[in-house]
């Protein structure tokens, strides 16, 4: 499986790096305090080269004369006031792919001296963007590609030397936690169905010392979860639900995540285009079994409890239909409009029992609806609450994370949408609005008043067909971390 790179802050008694890469600005010189000598005499020639203006793009390379002395770059990083986070993640983590592309095994990366990467914040998301750079899922490869750095030198200003040692642990852990999340995302769907899930699930909680209880199809049954079972009725894999318990904290935090193994839109079939990408429809699950992994490494102190609704939606004889009408946990009732409105059939059973269990804060992930990434595209997540004070926190999180989230309206409107004809209520409320009344759903399966929604549709993964590495990127793993630690002071 996958894999991050391990990280160590550096100074100038550090000269292990192959490669070193230092940025500078235009009108600038080399940024290279603290760094030993011969880099810092590298990197001056290296500036000094004709044509070489540091504007944003540009590089230039020079070695120094010693023995095994490494390759020096610097790049140009433009003007300091256009200087963002996401620039300083873009040169670090290129610099770092360029390394490897060139054969060396030992990179370094020296952080521009900028208010955009001084502060914890800043620290951990671009520690864990660069700890991420070494991931590759190859576990399907019969020849895997060139192995990524084993360990990247991160060299910073000395003032900021102290935030960014004390922020490597939670890089390393929410690094750890995105990179489950992609694994299990990315496993293909004849290696990850509702069974196989459960058992990694099962895994990793053992890992981390996490109380798990599976529930399979008598069991769902038996305690009338009617929409995972559903769901899953057209499938030769049955439906599981994956429950795990753990800290001991007075604040309870609950966490749910859709996973359909494979989503085929059943009877209401998906057209073939782009059908295989269907496999991330397990993403909002692989999300919150990132999460738990990573919120268990910190020893957060909550007391969690998590719900994956695990099925596979496919059009079997048996598959549900269009006119149905299913009986969800707790007693509503569900006219089935499309079987292609699947995923929240299932969080409504576990939303149900998520409430029933009792909570401070329920956060849900889905990939929930098609319309959330027209009204959002890939780069961020749509985010719904009734509860002001939740989503300001969590909007702040995922800013300071560097995960895009954007609030959208729940209006009454949107409820009476999706209101029944012969059932309590319908699974599709129309074309219009098709975000908004997919959560509008799931509220009625909410009693919390602390309660969010996150359609992760849109960034969970990168398709054969955007711009980008194809897979699952382990979106919301970092933002909900941020937001734990932040409740935690």
């Amino acid at each position: 499986m996958g894999r991050i790179s391990k990280l160590r802050i550096v100074g100038r008694k550090d000269n292990r790096a192959d490669f070193f890469a230092v940025p500078c600005f235009e009108r600038g010189r080399p940024e290279t305090e603290n760094l030993p000598t011969a880099i810092v005499r590298a990197a001056g020639i290296a500036a000094s080269r004709r044509g070489f203006t540091a504007k944003a793009g540009q590089s230039s390379q020079a070695r120094g004369t010693a023995d095994r002395a490494p390759a020096v770059v610097v790049y140009g990083l433009g003007r300091p006031k256009s200087l963002g986070r996401a620039e300083v993640v873009k040169y670090a983590t290129e610099a770092i792919a360029e390394a490897a592309r060139n054969g060396f095994r030992n990179p370094a990366v020296r952080l521009p001296d900028h208010a955009v990467v001084t502060g914890g914040d800043a620290a951990e998301a671009l520690l864990r963007a660069i700890a991420l750079t070494g991931y590759r899922f190859e576990d399907f490869r019969s020849r895997p590609k060139r192995a990524p750095a084993r360990t990247v030198r991160v060299a910073v200003a000395l003032r900021q030397q102290e935030v960014y040692r004390s922020m490597v642990p939670r890089a390393v852990a929410t690094a750890e936690g995105a990179v489950l999340a992609r694994n299990l995302a990315n496993t293909p769907p004849n290696e990850a169905y509702p069974e196989s899930m459960a058992e990694r699930a099962r895994e990793m909680a053992g890992k981390r010392g996490i109380k798990v209880e599976v529930l399979g199809p008598k069991e769902l049954e038996k305690k009338g979860m009617g929409g995972i079972l559903a769901v899953g009725r057209g499938s030769r894999k049955s439906p599981r639900l994956v429950m795990l318990e753990w800290g001991d904290g007075s604040e309870r935090i609950s966490l749910v995540g859709k996973g359909v193994t494979f989503d085929t839109g059943g009877i209401s079939i998906k057209p073939a285009a782009a059908m295989d990408e269907m496999k991330f429809d397990k993403s909002g699950a692989c999300t919150v079994l990132g999460i738990a992994d990573a919120a268990a490494a910190l020893d957060l102190p909550y007391r969690f409890r998590a719900y994956v609704a695990l099925a596979e939606n496919m059009p079997d004889g048996d598959a549900y239909r269009p006119g149905d009408i299913v009986r969800c946990y707790g007693g509503k009732t569900v006219e089935i409009l499309n079987t292609d409105a699947e995923g929240r059939m299932l969080l409504a059973d576990a939303l149900a029992l998520a409430s029933e269990d009792g909570a401070d804060t329920i956060l849900d992930y889905a990939t929930l609806t098609g319309a959330c990434v027209v009204a959002l595209g890939h780069s961020g997540a749509g985010l719904f609450s009734h509860n002001d004070e939740l989503a300001r926190e969590l909007l702040e999180a995922a800013a300071g994370a560097g995960e895009r989230l954007w609030r959208l309206p729940l209006w009454q409107e949107f409820t009476e949408q999706i209101k029944g004809a012969h059932g309590d209520l319908s699974n599709s409320g129309g074309r219009w609005g098709g975000a908004s009344t997919a959560a509008a759903f799931l509220s009625e399966f909410v009693s919390t008043p602390r309660w969010a929604h996150l359609d992760i549709a849109g960034p969970a993964y990168v398709g054969r067909s955007d711009k980008g590495t194809f897979g699952s990127t382990g979106y919301g793993v970092a933002l909900t971390i941020a937001w734990l630690e932040r409740r935690a002071g």
